[in-house]
């Protein structure tokens, strides 16, 4: 029988791995702002910090999220060989891209940070992509 990417358990598993990312990328933001705010910028009140992780989390998620999706493809890259790290990989990326996505125009700001969610949903892609063929590379040796 041949084994399919696309059965409900392994999906939930991948679904459930860009979530984690999310999250991770989520801390990353938080300890860029308790760094900022305590050693960077400090003696602000609350309302300035509001406004500066306003404009910088996007910028985090790009920065956090490359070696986080690069993970997540290297990690699932050395579950499944051949076709199906890569296509596991593109499966996370595609999850992640949809929540981020949609948050982004929930919140409504598509035109603001138009250009801003292109780079981080494209570099993620690439990210991820690179750590399921560095995987599947490393188990071809």
């Amino acid at each position: 029988m041949v084994e399919s990417l696309f059965n409900l358990s392994r999906i939930a598993w991948l679904i459930g791995i860009a979530l984690l990312v999310m999250v991770a990328n989520i801390v990353a933001s938080v300890l860029y702002m308790v760094v900022y705010s305590y050693l960077i910028d400090p003696g602000h009140d609350k309302e300035y910090y509001d406004a500066h992780i306003q404009i910088a989390a996007p910028y985090c998620s790009i920065v956090a999220g490359i070696p986080l999706m690069f993970l997540a493809g290297w990690w699932v890259g050395g579950w499944w060989k051949g076709e199906f790290a890569v296509k596991s990989a593109l499966v996370i990326w595609f999850a992640y891209a949809v929540i981020d996505i949609a948050i982004v125009v929930a919140v409504g700001e598509t035109s603001r940070i138009g250009m801003v969610v292109v780079v981080s949903v494209v570099t993620k892609l690439v990210a991820v992509y690179l750590g399921a063929r560095f995987a599947g590379s490393r188990g071809a040796v």
